[in-house]
């Protein structure tokens, strides 16, 4: 007798298959058209099925524990961190940072440091009873700027129509580099409070040993290792890939997928020896195409975006069901009345400011409004939730006598509920800032010109009115042919509807906008010239001989190898 089998793993591979499939039908509509991020959209989705709503999915029941909860969230936020910044150093021009080291300082050095500052000032003035000290932890987890987050103004039709390229590998390079930076943030304010935080009782050696332990393990043993690690793996990386394509030993795929396996290696082999595996990961990735070979040859490759796309989906769906939505509520640190404002002023002062302060010294923000542009976009999303769980197991560690530290008791909590709120509030008004600002700038123009009953162009010419009949050739005609319907022909496919050609005498027939060749060659006259061909349909049925040349039908093209100059052994065996 057949039963159903509602386990855990059933509902989990169904509901994300489900929703990863659904998205897909309408991402280009959601991304290139109201310009929604996926982040947004997939976070939405997570709330849905999450344990307070259809409840569908639940992480508890999955991991057992509120603690087991929190550490696969911690390493999957390290996983899609690693990947990214990986391809975000893929992405990168040839010698990127070393060229743009000074811009770069500036965006690292005190743009980061001011972030910190402001941020832990308005964490310091609005949550009650909290020291500036334990503000300071809460700050240096949201100044790192989101890598996952700022695809939304470096990828896309409005990056490329509004974005400048120079800005964008500017915004890539920074939110890349300044995740693996927050180590320092955090533990300078981690590492006071373990040993000045109660008065020096716990734990002896006071501010100079908290100091010491900042510079020789933080910046020594966490970012420096990391830096040389990381640029020794990527630059072998680079020699291994380039020895073993020149002996045709690796395939297509193993080729496109190796930056990705990069990522796994650094993260696995960083994160056994303690060393900073976000920063290693970004710094492997520029080095790995220091050269510019692998960014080439991948770049009109779909591999990377299409596993950042899986990830960046699963991530946030998953931020859906854990995220402490209960807690901005109900909680013992902060009332929402002054949560709300906190989420205000961080998204307004915690970078905007000092961008905009410092922009006339980074060349590639050249006007007032790319300042303020890139100022507001430094969005908080899976780097913050990072170092949220570094720091609340780290906090955890902190005991007396088997029990927390009266001094930290209520810090836990704290960096719980601020930096979650806090993130949540990035990742909405970041995913809807773009389509808002859209609509506001299109919206009165609209309304105008319905108003006053006379459409006219940006320069106040007539627009001319709308035709069914009007076809534009996709430029991504002819990528998918022989779909199951018959429109799709090798026909429609080839023959331009736009371009005529000047020497072609043939008639044409249309039907709207669609082009119907003859159904056979006109008869050959005395003189050499095609003879007359009557029409075959009567006046006013829309198949009139049309008054224009007929295009001459080009012959089908066959699919050949793509334009890259790597020919892989299974390719080159197809041409023989």
């Amino acid at each position: 007798m057949p039963t159903l089998a509602l386990t855990n793993f059933n509902i989990v591979l169904s509901v994300l298959g489900g929703w990863i499939s659904l998205f897909g039908l309408v991402s280009y509509l959601c991304k290139e058209n109201f310009y929604l991020s996926e982040a947004l959209i997939s976070l939405l989705a997570g709330v849905v099925v999450s344990p307070s709503a259809a409840n569908l999915v639940r992480p508890l029941d999955y991991a057992g524990t509120a603690e087991n909860v929190n550490n696969v969230t911690l390493y999957f936020s390290r996983l899609v961190l690693g990947v990214q910044l990986v391809l975000a150093g893929v992405q990168l021009p040839s010698r990127y940072l070393k060229k743009e080291w000074k811009p770069l300082s500036l965006l690292l050095g005190p743009v980061m440091v001011a972030m910190w500052i402001s941020t832990s000032l308005l964490v310091w003035a609005l949550v009650p009873n909290l020291s500036f000290l334990h503000a300071l932890v809460v700050g240096s987890c949201v100044t790192p700027t989101d890598p996952v987050l700022s695809n939304v103004i470096v990828k896309g039709k409005f990056a490329d129509h509004n974005v400048p390229k120079d800005l964008q590998r500017i915004i890539i390079a920074e939110s890349g580099a300044n995740d693996g930076l927050g180590y320092p943030f955090l533990f300078f304010a981690l590492y006071l409070i373990k040993y000045i935080g109660d008065g020096g009782v716990a734990e002896e050696g006071g501010a100079g040993l908290a100091m010491g332990l900042w510079f020789g393990e933080t910046w020594g043993y966490t970012i420096m290792l990391s830096i040389i690690y990381g640029a020794v793996v990527g630059w072998v990386a680079k020699e291994l890939l380039h020895w073993a394509e020149e002996r045709k030993f690796v395939d297509r795929e193993s080729f496109l997928v190796f930056a990705i396996s990069l990522a796994l290696f650094i993260l696995g082999t960083c994160g056994m020896i303690g060393s900073d595996d976000i920063l290693a990961c970004f710094i492997a990735g520029n080095v790995f195409t220091w050269d510019d070979w692998f960014r080439l040859e991948t770049l009109d490759d779909s591999l990377q975006p299409t596993v950042d796309m899986l990830l960046n989906v699963s991530i946030f769906m998953w931020y859906g069901t854990v995220c402490p939505w209960h807690s901005f509520l109900d909680n013992s640190v902060i009332p929402l009345y002054r949560l709300v404002p906190l989420g205000i002023l961080v998204l307004l002062l915690r970078r905007l400011p000092w961008v905009f302060a410092l922009h006339k010294y980074i060349p590639q923000i050249e006007e007032t409004r790319q300042a303020i542009f890139v100022g507001f976009f430094g969005p908080v999303g899976v780097s913050a939730i990072f170092y949220l769980y570094i720091a609340v197991e780290f906090l955890e560690t902190l005991e007396v006598d088997g029990k927390t530290r009266e001094d930290v008791e209520s810090l836990g909590e704290t960096v719980n509920v601020v930096v979650w709120f806090l993130a949540i509030c990035s990742i909405v008004v970041h995913g809807l800032s773009i389509p808002l600002g859209k609509l506001g700038f299109y919206l009165p123009r609209t309304i105008s010109r319905t108003v006053t009953g006379s459409p006219s162009g940006n320069d106040g010419e007539a627009v001319p009115p709308f035709r069914v009949g009007t076809r534009v050739t996709s430029r991504f005609s002819g990528i998918l042919p022989g779909r199951r319907s018959g429109r799709n022909s090798a026909t429609d496919l080839s023959t331009p509807a736009t371009e005529t050609s000047p020497t072609s005498s043939r008639p044409i027939f249309r039907i709207g906008g669609s082009v119907i060749p003859p159904p056979k060659t006109p008869e050959i006259g005395p003189g050499g010239d095609p003879a007359d061909m009557r029409d075959t349909v009567e006046p006013g049925t829309g198949m009139e001989r049309s008054s224009e040349p007929q295009a001459r039908k080009p012959e089908p093209v066959t699919p050949g190898l793509a334009p890259r100059t790597i020919r892989f052994p299974d390719e080159v065996a197809g041409e023989v």
